[in-house]
């Protein structure tokens, strides 16, 4: 699997979400409303999935199903963050 786009949207820091990010994979398959924050001892960053609340419950809207495409995802959009917030 290969990442061939990642956009980054930054925001004023809220509850440690400091940004939103989407990644294109493969020139074909968009994945938006990535959740951004910092971790809670300030040492990096972590990635959340999109989920929608349906009453008491949060459904997740899609994720990756094996570690390989998880790192993937994070490494890319984790890098991206990086070099756009240590400017």
């Amino acid at each position: 699997m290969k990442i061939t786009e990642i956009q980054i949207i930054p925001i004023k820091p809220k509850n440690g979400l400091v940004a939103f990010a989407s990644v294109v994979v493969e020139n074909s398959l968009y994945l938006g409303s990535f959740g951004v924050y910092t971790k809670l001892d300030g040492s990096g960053y972590i990635i959340t999935y999109p989920t929608k609340k349906i009453g008491n419950k949060n459904i997740n809207i899609y994720h990756p199903i094996n570690k390989e495409t998880s790192k993937a995802i994070e490494e890319a959009i984790i890098s991206e963050v990086e070099k756009i917030l240590t400017q």
